[in-house]
């Protein structure tokens, strides 16, 4: 879905040679973003894979980025967007000279702010069980409205009207869409119903 939320498909522990499938019925679903996190197997492999595979609108990304190095090399492999599951500033300069887009995490408004002076063009509240949509509703009082705030860890389809409405400008979904070895189908029949969900939620808050 191009428009209103962004929904991150988190797609950890994935193999290269299930990328494409699950890409391909991602992108079918509806989902523009998709992350790779680099503590899954060959994930540099897997992020080409994807780039190369799937159509100029998906964004595809590298997750779990901890050094300025790795940057470097997501870049390389076609990501886009850099996610961490902490603010570095070192990470978030390496990304933005790049030119990709930068989203830290952070689970302080402290942390937020931090990012938000490195550069960060949207801000991953992590882990969101701790945060939660009180928490994330505080934070938008505060944190400039061209900030998105992307809410992840414990996402579910039973949660993302509460995110959203809280002031969540997306959410990213993992294990709830994916898990390793998940059959590319089921994949996008989750991914189907988590897109519903988000689009649903719009309507309510419309």
């Amino acid at each position: 879905m191009s428009d209103g939320p962004r929904v991150v498909a988190i797609l950890r522990g994935i193999t290269p040679s299930e990328a494409p499938g699950v890409g391909e019925a991602l992108y079918a679903a509806g989902f523009r973003d998709i992350e790779v996190p680099l503590n899954s197997p060959e994930p540099y492999t897997s992020i080409g894979s994807l780039r190369s595979g799937l159509p100029p609108d998906c964004r595809v990304g590298a997750g779990t980025v901890l050094r300025a190095v790795d940057v470097r090399a997501c870049h390389g492999s076609g990501a886009q967007l850099i996610v961490s599951p902490n603010t570095d500033p070192r990470v978030i300069g390496a990304t933005l000279d790049l030119g990709m887009e930068s989203v830290p995490g952070a689970s302080t408004p402290t942390e937020a702010f931090t990012a938000i002076e490195a550069g960060a063009n949207s801000v991953k509240v992590f882990p969101g069980e701790v945060v939660r949509p009180a928490g994330l509703r505080a934070w938008r009082a505060v944190i400039p409205r061209h900030v998105g705030l992307i809410a992840v860890g414990g996402v579910s389809i039973d949660t993302i009207h509460e995110w959203l409405a809280a002031g969540a400008a997306g959410v990213g979904v993992g294990s709830t869409l994916y898990r390793p070895g998940r059959p590319a189908a089921e994949v996008g029949a989750a991914a189907a119903r988590i897109i519903a969900t988000v689009a649903a939620s719009q309507e309510e808050q419309a």
